[in-house]
Protein backbone atom coordinates (compact mmCIF):
# COMPACT_ATOMS: atom_id res chain seq x y z
CA UNK A 1 0.00 0.00 0.00
CA UNK A 2 2.86 2.33 0.36
CA UNK A 3 4.22 1.86 -3.04
CA UNK A 4 0.63 2.89 -4.53
CA UNK A 5 0.71 5.69 -2.09
CA UNK A 6 4.18 7.08 -3.07
CA UNK A 7 2.70 6.82 -6.68
CA UNK A 8 0.01 8.92 -6.32
CA UNK A 9 1.53 11.60 -4.34
CA UNK A 10 4.58 12.07 -7.13
CA UNK A 11 1.35 11.44 -10.11
CA UNK A 12 -0.53 14.18 -7.94
CA UNK A 13 2.82 16.24 -7.92
CA UNK A 14 3.87 16.30 -11.47
CA UNK A 15 0.06 17.51 -12.18
CA UNK A 16 0.93 20.73 -10.46
CA UNK A 17 -1.55 20.38 -6.97
CA UNK A 18 0.41 22.07 -4.20
CA UNK A 19 2.83 19.64 -2.11
CA UNK A 20 0.78 20.02 0.95
CA UNK A 21 -2.29 18.98 -0.64
CA UNK A 22 -0.70 16.08 -2.71
CA UNK A 23 0.65 14.41 0.83
CA UNK A 24 -2.96 15.41 2.24
CA UNK A 25 -4.84 13.80 -0.58
CA UNK A 26 -2.29 10.71 -0.81
CA UNK A 27 -2.37 10.33 3.17
CA UNK A 28 -6.03 10.54 2.72
CA UNK A 29 -6.83 7.84 0.49
CA UNK A 30 -5.23 5.34 2.77
CA UNK A 31 -7.34 5.41 5.51
CA UNK A 32 -10.41 5.71 2.88
CA UNK A 33 -8.77 2.66 1.02
CA UNK A 34 -8.27 0.49 4.74
CA UNK A 35 -10.67 -1.73 6.40
CA UNK A 36 -8.78 -1.62 9.55
CA UNK A 37 -8.20 1.76 10.33
CA UNK A 38 -10.95 4.34 10.62
CA UNK A 39 -10.73 7.79 8.39
CA UNK A 40 -11.26 9.58 11.98
CA UNK A 41 -7.46 8.34 12.42
CA UNK A 42 -6.10 10.68 9.92
CA UNK A 43 -8.01 13.43 10.76
CA UNK A 44 -6.90 12.69 14.71
CA UNK A 45 -3.31 12.87 13.71
CA UNK A 46 -3.58 16.47 11.75
CA UNK A 47 -4.60 17.98 15.16
CA UNK A 48 -2.72 15.98 16.94
CA UNK A 49 0.71 17.53 15.05
CA UNK A 50 0.15 20.45 15.88
CA UNK A 51 -0.40 20.04 19.60
CA UNK A 52 3.88 20.49 20.16
CA UNK A 53 5.69 23.41 22.15
CA UNK A 54 8.86 22.38 20.57
CA UNK A 55 6.97 23.66 17.47
CA UNK A 56 5.77 27.05 18.35
CA UNK A 57 9.84 27.94 17.44
CA UNK A 58 8.74 27.69 14.01
CA UNK A 59 6.12 30.53 13.46
CA UNK A 60 8.16 32.67 16.30
CA UNK A 61 11.27 32.65 14.09
CA UNK A 62 9.49 33.40 10.52
CA UNK A 63 7.68 36.48 12.44
CA UNK A 64 10.96 37.33 14.09
CA UNK A 65 12.83 36.91 10.49
CA UNK A 66 9.98 39.47 9.05
CA UNK A 67 10.39 41.63 11.68
CA UNK A 68 13.70 42.47 11.04
CA UNK A 69 13.38 42.81 7.44
CA UNK A 70 11.13 45.61 8.17
CA UNK A 71 13.30 47.00 10.81
CA UNK A 72 15.78 48.75 8.99
CA UNK A 73 18.55 45.56 9.96
CA UNK A 74 18.26 44.63 6.13
CA UNK A 75 19.96 47.67 4.58
CA UNK A 76 22.32 48.05 7.41
CA UNK A 77 23.76 44.17 7.00
CA UNK A 78 24.36 45.51 3.18
CA UNK A 79 26.26 48.06 3.77
CA UNK A 80 28.60 46.43 6.28
CA UNK A 81 29.08 43.45 3.67
CA UNK A 82 30.05 46.29 1.02
CA UNK A 83 32.48 47.51 3.48
CA UNK A 84 33.90 44.10 4.21
CA UNK A 85 33.87 42.39 0.35
CA UNK A 86 32.59 45.15 -2.14
CA UNK A 87 36.53 45.95 -3.14
CA UNK A 88 37.47 42.31 -3.94
CA UNK A 89 36.74 40.98 -7.74
CA UNK A 90 33.02 40.63 -8.41
CA UNK A 91 32.08 42.84 -5.62
CA UNK A 92 28.59 42.89 -5.64
CA UNK A 93 28.43 38.53 -5.96
CA UNK A 94 30.66 38.58 -2.89
CA UNK A 95 28.22 41.16 -0.54
CA UNK A 96 25.66 38.94 -1.86
CA UNK A 97 27.48 35.81 -0.08
CA UNK A 98 28.29 37.68 3.13
CA UNK A 99 24.92 39.26 3.25
CA UNK A 100 23.13 35.54 3.17
CA UNK A 101 25.95 34.84 6.02
CA UNK A 102 24.76 37.35 7.90
CA UNK A 103 21.22 37.61 7.53
CA UNK A 104 21.65 33.82 8.33
CA UNK A 105 21.47 34.76 12.27
CA UNK A 106 18.35 36.44 11.61
CA UNK A 107 16.00 35.41 9.30
CA UNK A 108 16.69 31.48 9.38
CA UNK A 109 14.78 31.30 5.59
CA UNK A 110 16.74 30.20 2.55
CA UNK A 111 14.11 31.21 0.31
CA UNK A 112 13.12 34.51 2.07
CA UNK A 113 16.62 35.70 2.32
CA UNK A 114 16.77 34.27 -1.69
CA UNK A 115 13.92 36.47 -2.52
CA UNK A 116 15.08 39.62 -0.44
CA UNK A 117 18.64 39.84 -2.27
CA UNK A 118 16.66 39.30 -5.88
CA UNK A 119 14.65 42.57 -5.06
CA UNK A 120 17.80 44.90 -3.53
CA UNK A 121 21.20 43.48 -4.94
CA UNK A 122 19.78 41.77 -8.40
CA UNK A 123 19.00 45.33 -10.33
CA UNK A 124 22.35 46.61 -8.90
CA UNK A 125 24.54 43.52 -10.21
CA UNK A 126 22.51 43.78 -13.77
CA UNK A 127 22.80 47.29 -14.00
CA UNK A 128 27.21 46.17 -13.31
CA UNK A 129 27.09 44.37 -16.37
CA UNK A 130 26.76 41.32 -14.63
CA UNK A 131 24.65 38.34 -17.00
CA UNK A 132 21.44 37.34 -15.28
CA UNK A 133 22.06 33.58 -14.98
CA UNK A 134 25.39 34.58 -12.60
CA UNK A 135 23.40 37.13 -10.44
CA UNK A 136 20.48 34.52 -9.98
CA UNK A 137 22.95 31.69 -9.35
CA UNK A 138 24.98 33.63 -6.71
CA UNK A 139 21.82 35.01 -4.84
CA UNK A 140 20.15 31.97 -4.73
CA UNK A 141 22.83 29.11 -4.33
CA UNK A 142 24.17 32.21 -1.79
CA UNK A 143 20.97 31.66 0.23
CA UNK A 144 22.16 28.13 1.26
CA UNK A 145 24.29 29.62 3.62
CA UNK A 146 20.93 30.74 5.65
CA UNK A 147 19.57 27.55 5.90
CA UNK A 148 22.96 26.35 7.90
CA UNK A 149 23.98 29.04 10.05
CA UNK A 150 21.54 29.26 13.36
CA UNK A 151 18.48 29.90 13.86
CA UNK A 152 17.84 27.86 10.52
CA UNK A 153 13.77 26.90 10.44
CA UNK A 154 15.18 23.43 8.79
CA UNK A 155 17.57 22.30 11.68
CA UNK A 156 14.52 23.11 14.25
CA UNK A 157 12.09 20.79 12.63
CA UNK A 158 14.99 18.09 12.33
CA UNK A 159 15.30 18.53 16.21
CA UNK A 160 11.90 18.42 16.75
CA UNK A 161 11.17 15.11 14.48
CA UNK A 162 14.37 13.69 15.12
CA UNK A 163 14.43 14.20 19.38
CA UNK A 164 18.05 15.98 18.52
CA UNK A 165 19.16 18.60 20.81
CA UNK A 166 18.18 21.65 18.53
CA UNK A 167 21.01 23.27 20.76
CA UNK A 168 23.54 21.35 19.30
CA UNK A 169 22.36 21.27 15.98
CA UNK A 170 22.26 25.21 16.16
CA UNK A 171 26.34 25.75 17.59
CA UNK A 172 27.23 22.82 14.73
CA UNK A 173 25.43 24.83 12.00
CA UNK A 174 28.21 27.83 12.86
CA UNK A 175 31.93 26.38 11.58
CA UNK A 176 29.93 24.96 8.32
CA UNK A 177 28.35 28.21 7.53
CA UNK A 178 31.57 30.31 7.88
CA UNK A 179 33.10 27.46 5.65
CA UNK A 180 30.37 27.77 3.10
CA UNK A 181 30.90 31.44 2.52
CA UNK A 182 34.49 31.34 2.08
CA UNK A 183 34.32 28.21 -0.57
CA UNK A 184 31.19 30.20 -2.02
CA UNK A 185 33.21 33.33 -1.79
CA UNK A 186 36.49 31.86 -3.23
CA UNK A 187 34.10 30.14 -6.83
CA UNK A 188 32.45 33.67 -7.11
CA UNK A 189 36.08 35.31 -7.18
CA UNK A 190 37.22 32.89 -9.97
CA UNK A 191 34.83 33.51 -11.75
CA UNK A 192 34.54 37.19 -11.60
CA UNK A 193 38.19 37.40 -12.33
CA UNK A 194 37.92 34.84 -15.31
CA UNK A 195 35.15 37.37 -16.87
CA UNK A 196 36.32 40.68 -15.73
CA UNK A 197 33.55 41.75 -13.35
CA UNK A 198 34.97 44.84 -11.62
CA UNK A 199 34.71 45.23 -7.60
CA UNK A 200 31.71 47.49 -6.35
CA UNK A 201 33.70 49.81 -4.65
CA UNK A 202 37.46 51.12 -5.82
CA UNK A 203 39.27 49.74 -2.90
CA UNK A 204 39.49 48.32 0.88
CA UNK A 205 37.60 51.31 2.60
CA UNK A 206 39.88 50.50 5.73
CA UNK A 207 39.06 49.20 9.13
CA UNK A 208 37.30 52.12 10.54
CA UNK A 209 34.68 52.16 7.95
CA UNK A 210 34.21 48.91 8.74
CA UNK A 211 33.76 49.02 12.54
CA UNK A 212 31.40 52.22 11.76
CA UNK A 213 29.25 49.45 9.59
CA UNK A 214 29.73 46.90 12.41
CA UNK A 215 28.31 49.64 14.95
CA UNK A 216 25.47 50.53 12.79
CA UNK A 217 24.62 46.86 12.81
CA UNK A 218 25.53 46.12 16.15
CA UNK A 219 22.05 44.67 16.83
CA UNK A 220 21.32 42.14 14.04
CA UNK A 221 25.33 40.57 14.67
CA UNK A 222 24.34 40.45 18.62
CA UNK A 223 21.40 38.54 17.93
CA UNK A 224 22.85 35.29 17.05
CA UNK A 225 24.96 35.54 19.92
CA UNK A 226 22.58 36.34 22.35
CA UNK A 227 20.57 33.38 20.42
CA UNK A 228 23.54 30.60 21.25
CA UNK A 229 24.60 32.06 24.69
CA UNK A 230 20.31 31.79 25.90
CA UNK A 231 19.93 28.28 25.15
CA UNK A 232 23.79 26.95 26.05
CA UNK A 233 23.19 28.64 29.43
CA UNK A 234 19.72 27.36 29.94
CA UNK A 235 18.35 30.99 29.78
CA UNK A 236 15.44 29.77 27.23
CA UNK A 237 14.67 26.78 25.49
CA UNK A 238 14.83 26.70 21.09
CA UNK A 239 10.91 27.38 21.37
CA UNK A 240 11.20 30.39 23.83
CA UNK A 241 14.07 32.03 22.18
CA UNK A 242 11.62 32.53 19.19
CA UNK A 243 9.88 34.28 21.27
CA UNK A 244 12.81 36.39 22.62
CA UNK A 245 13.61 37.05 18.96
CA UNK A 246 10.07 38.59 17.87
CA UNK A 247 10.87 41.10 21.38
CA UNK A 248 14.19 41.34 20.04
CA UNK A 249 13.00 42.54 16.86
CA UNK A 250 10.45 44.99 18.38
CA UNK A 251 12.72 46.69 20.57
CA UNK A 252 15.40 47.15 17.72
CA UNK A 253 13.15 48.24 15.17
CA UNK A 254 10.72 50.64 17.52
CA UNK A 255 13.53 52.05 19.80
CA UNK A 256 17.14 51.48 18.52
CA UNK A 257 16.57 52.18 14.69
CA UNK A 258 12.89 53.64 15.05
CA UNK A 259 12.10 52.19 11.63
CA UNK A 260 9.27 49.87 12.76
CA UNK A 261 5.96 51.54 12.28
CA UNK A 262 2.57 50.42 12.55
CA UNK A 263 3.32 50.41 8.51
CA UNK A 264 5.82 48.10 8.30
CA UNK A 265 4.69 46.44 11.63
CA UNK A 266 1.56 44.92 9.73
CA UNK A 267 3.53 44.01 6.12
CA UNK A 268 5.39 41.96 8.57
CA UNK A 269 2.31 40.48 9.96
CA UNK A 270 0.81 40.17 6.61
CA UNK A 271 3.84 38.09 5.27
CA UNK A 272 4.28 36.24 8.55
CA UNK A 273 0.97 35.16 7.81
CA UNK A 274 1.62 33.64 4.65
CA UNK A 275 4.66 31.81 5.45
CA UNK A 276 3.67 29.93 8.62
CA UNK A 277 0.21 28.95 6.55
CA UNK A 278 2.46 26.95 4.22
CA UNK A 279 4.82 25.36 6.36
CA UNK A 280 1.79 24.77 9.19
CA UNK A 281 0.02 23.09 6.44
CA UNK A 282 2.77 21.04 5.44
CA UNK A 283 3.56 20.21 8.57
CA UNK A 284 -0.55 19.07 9.75
CA UNK A 285 -0.76 17.35 6.57
CA UNK A 286 2.34 15.23 6.39
CA UNK A 287 1.31 13.89 10.15
CA UNK A 288 -1.38 11.48 8.46
CA UNK A 289 1.76 10.00 5.80
CA UNK A 290 4.18 9.81 8.84
CA UNK A 291 1.29 7.94 10.48
CA UNK A 292 1.30 5.83 7.44
CA UNK A 293 4.71 5.11 7.74
CA UNK A 294 5.36 4.18 10.92
CA UNK A 295 1.84 1.30 10.36
CA UNK A 296 3.86 0.07 7.22
CA UNK A 297 7.31 -0.05 9.31
CA UNK A 298 9.32 1.52 5.98
CA UNK A 299 11.69 3.02 8.77
CA UNK A 300 12.25 -0.66 10.18
CA UNK A 301 12.44 -2.07 6.94
CA UNK A 302 14.62 0.87 5.36
CA UNK A 303 16.90 0.46 7.90
CA UNK A 304 17.42 -3.19 7.64
CA UNK A 305 17.94 -2.81 3.83
CA UNK A 306 20.94 -0.29 4.14
CA UNK A 307 22.20 -1.53 7.50
CA UNK A 308 22.50 -5.27 4.95
CA UNK A 309 23.79 -2.88 2.24
CA UNK A 310 27.19 -1.64 4.38
CA UNK A 311 28.66 -1.51 7.81
CA UNK A 312 31.12 1.06 6.86
CA UNK A 313 30.11 4.90 8.14
CA UNK A 314 31.81 6.49 5.31
CA UNK A 315 29.94 3.89 3.31
CA UNK A 316 27.05 4.50 4.51
CA UNK A 317 26.74 8.21 4.87
CA UNK A 318 27.94 8.96 0.94
CA UNK A 319 25.12 6.63 -0.05
CA UNK A 320 22.46 8.50 2.55
CA UNK A 321 24.36 11.84 0.96
CA UNK A 322 23.50 11.19 -2.68
CA UNK A 323 19.82 10.19 -1.91
CA UNK A 324 19.12 13.71 -0.56
CA UNK A 325 20.77 15.20 -3.23
CA UNK A 326 18.78 13.81 -5.54
CA UNK A 327 15.58 13.81 -3.54
CA UNK A 328 16.39 17.58 -2.77
CA UNK A 329 15.78 18.15 -6.57
CA UNK A 330 12.07 16.87 -6.86
CA UNK A 331 10.76 17.37 -3.77
CA UNK A 332 10.58 20.93 -1.52
CA UNK A 333 13.55 20.77 1.25
CA UNK A 334 10.57 20.89 4.35
CA UNK A 335 8.85 17.88 2.95
CA UNK A 336 11.79 15.76 2.46
CA UNK A 337 12.45 17.01 6.58
CA UNK A 338 9.15 15.84 8.02
CA UNK A 339 9.13 12.87 5.75
CA UNK A 340 12.59 11.47 6.11
CA UNK A 341 14.03 12.18 9.49
CA UNK A 342 11.65 9.87 11.31
CA UNK A 343 12.91 7.29 8.98
CA UNK A 344 16.95 7.93 8.86
CA UNK A 345 17.62 9.09 12.56
CA UNK A 346 17.19 5.80 14.19
CA UNK A 347 19.23 4.35 10.76
CA UNK A 348 22.36 6.57 11.77
CA UNK A 349 22.43 6.25 15.18
CA UNK A 350 22.28 2.42 14.71
CA UNK A 351 25.30 2.67 12.40
CA UNK A 352 27.40 4.81 15.08
CA UNK A 353 26.90 8.33 13.37
CA UNK A 354 25.99 11.20 15.67
CA UNK A 355 22.63 12.85 14.77
CA UNK A 356 24.33 16.14 15.01
CA UNK A 357 26.75 15.34 12.28
CA UNK A 358 23.91 13.84 10.26
CA UNK A 359 21.82 16.45 10.62
CA UNK A 360 23.81 19.62 9.00
CA UNK A 361 25.03 16.99 6.31
CA UNK A 362 21.26 16.46 5.58
CA UNK A 363 19.83 19.54 5.86
CA UNK A 364 22.24 20.95 3.55
CA UNK A 365 21.49 19.00 1.06
CA UNK A 366 18.31 19.12 0.95
CA UNK A 367 18.15 22.31 1.40
CA UNK A 368 20.60 22.90 -1.91
CA UNK A 369 17.26 21.34 -3.91
CA UNK A 370 15.82 24.77 -3.35
CA UNK A 371 18.78 26.06 -5.62
CA UNK A 372 18.56 23.55 -8.81
CA UNK A 373 16.06 22.37 -11.14
CA UNK A 374 13.52 21.08 -11.65
CA UNK A 375 11.37 22.14 -8.27
CA UNK A 376 14.02 24.51 -6.38
CA UNK A 377 11.60 27.40 -4.74
CA UNK A 378 14.57 29.50 -4.29
CA UNK A 379 15.77 29.26 -8.15
CA UNK A 380 12.24 29.69 -9.05
CA UNK A 381 11.98 32.50 -6.53
CA UNK A 382 15.36 34.68 -8.13
CA UNK A 383 15.30 33.69 -11.83
CA UNK A 384 11.14 34.69 -11.49
CA UNK A 385 12.55 38.40 -10.10
CA UNK A 386 15.34 38.91 -12.43
CA UNK A 387 13.98 37.34 -15.50
CA UNK A 388 16.11 35.06 -15.94
CA UNK A 389 15.68 31.78 -18.29
CA UNK A 390 16.37 28.46 -16.24
CA UNK A 391 18.80 26.95 -18.81
CA UNK A 392 20.69 30.12 -18.32
CA UNK A 393 20.80 29.74 -14.59
CA UNK A 394 21.53 26.30 -14.57
CA UNK A 395 24.85 26.44 -16.71
CA UNK A 396 26.13 29.38 -14.71
CA UNK A 397 25.11 27.69 -10.91
CA UNK A 398 26.69 24.62 -11.88
CA UNK A 399 30.03 25.59 -10.63
CA UNK A 400 28.46 26.88 -7.73
CA UNK A 401 26.22 24.05 -6.70
CA UNK A 402 29.87 21.57 -7.24
CA UNK A 403 31.52 23.86 -4.73
CA UNK A 404 28.81 23.10 -2.40
CA UNK A 405 28.74 19.69 -2.96
CA UNK A 406 32.53 19.11 -2.14
CA UNK A 407 32.18 20.70 1.22
CA UNK A 408 29.02 18.57 1.53
CA UNK A 409 30.86 15.58 1.56
CA UNK A 410 33.80 16.78 3.37
CA UNK A 411 31.28 17.44 6.39
CA UNK A 412 30.05 14.40 5.69
CA UNK A 413 33.64 12.33 6.07
CA UNK A 414 34.71 14.74 8.83
CA UNK A 415 32.47 14.94 11.48
CA UNK A 416 34.91 17.49 13.76
CA UNK A 417 33.92 20.42 10.96
CA UNK A 418 30.12 20.38 12.92
CA UNK A 419 30.96 18.30 16.29
CA UNK A 420 33.66 20.55 17.13
CA UNK A 421 31.33 23.32 18.70
CA UNK A 422 28.57 21.32 20.33
CA UNK A 423 31.49 19.09 22.14
CA UNK A 424 33.64 22.14 23.14
CA UNK A 425 30.48 24.24 24.72
CA UNK A 426 27.63 21.47 25.25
Amino acid sequence: MTIVLSFLFLALMFLGMPVAFAVGVSSLVFFLASDTIPASIGVQRIATSTQSFPLLAVPLFVLAGNLMNSSGITDRIIALARALTGWIAGGLAQVAIVVSALMGGVSGSAVADAAMEARILGPAMLRQNYSRGFSSAVIAVGALITATIPPSIGLILYGFLGNVSIGKLFLGGVVPGILMTLVLMGTAWAIARRRGYRPDIGAFPGWREVAREANRSKWALLFPVFLVIGIRFGVFTPSEVGAFAVAYAIVVGVFAYRELGWKEFNDALRHSVHDIGMIMLIIMLSAMIGYVIALERVPQNAAEWIVGVTQNRQVLMSMLVVFILLLGMFLESTVIVLLLTPILVPIVVKAGIDPVHFGLVMMTSTTLGSMTPPVGVAMYTVCGLLDTPMDEYTREALPLILAVVGLIFAMAFFPPIVTLLPELLM
